[in-house]
């Protein structure tokens, strides 16, 4: 189980993105994460006729290393760390680390 899936709001804590907020598109099996709107790069792209792709000079989300984003918590309005614990179902949840509260709502 891993501390942060598709669809986390997260924070980046370090690099030129540093503060900017942004939803998890995907997580890499290397241990990054693609955030979208952050860490935005730009790529030359040569078009392809036979599926319709046009060609030229787009943006695209380039991975962060996983380390450099914590989960969003709305309550706080800050960045906190995610730990695990079991409900009471004996499931495994993640679980804020300072606060205790279950990240999965």
């Amino acid at each position: 189980m891993n501390k942060i899936r598709k669809g986390d709001e997260v924070i980046v804590r370090t690099g030129k993105d540093k503060g900017r907020r942004g939803t998890v598109i995907s997580v890499l099996d290397d241990g990054r994460v693609v955030v979208e709107g952050v860490n935005v790069a730009k790529k030359h792209m040569k078009g392809n006729p036979n599926r319709g792709e046009q060609g030229g000079i787009i943006d695209k989300e380039m991975p962060l290393d996983v380390s450099n984003v914590m989960i969003f918590n709305p309550k706080t309005k800050k960045g906190e760390r995610v730990g695990f614990d079991f409900d009471d179902s004996g499931n495994k949840v993640r679980v804020f680390r300072q606060s205790g509260e279950r990240v999965d709502i």
